[in-house]
């Protein structure tokens, strides 16, 4: 079976380290790193990924910038999108929407409905 790729841009640590744990337990997705907007754009660069998880609130370049800029990339704009934040407005989830992303779940998270959002983004049981 083809693994899949996961982008997780989160600039809090001990965030990126609960969404790791929680998405090792889908098997074959292999998971990488950003730590913000700018970090995430290079990893694009660097290799093919099949779903993105983001924040908002990062530094240098937060997740709905980042969004705009995945959704007018030849190569990634047709990958799913998953924003996880602190951010409940719903002015925000509508922007967010807006800009491509597919899904959007308010912290505090729980892994059971991440992994299964993951999977169901990503057509995998």
């Amino acid at each position: 079976m083809a693994e899949n790729a996961c982008l997780i841009v989160e600039d809090s640590p001990m965030m990126r380290q609960l969404l790791v744990f929680a998405l090792s337990r889908i098997r074959n997705l292999s998971v990488v790193e950003a730590d913000d907007g700018v970090d995430a754009l290079k990893k694009l660069a660097a290799g093919k990924f099949d779903i993105i998880i983001t924040d908002i609130n990062m530094p240098i370049m937060d997740g709905l910038k980042l969004i705009k800029r995945i959704r007018s990339d030849a190569i990634h704009h047709e990958v799913p999108i998953m924003i996880i934040t602190t951010e409940g407005a719903q002015e925000d989830r509508q922007k967010a929407l807006q800009l491509g992303a597919d899904c959007y779940i308010t912290k505090p998270i729980q892994a059971p409905q991440v992994i299964s959002k993951v999977k169901e983004l990503l057509a995998i049981d």
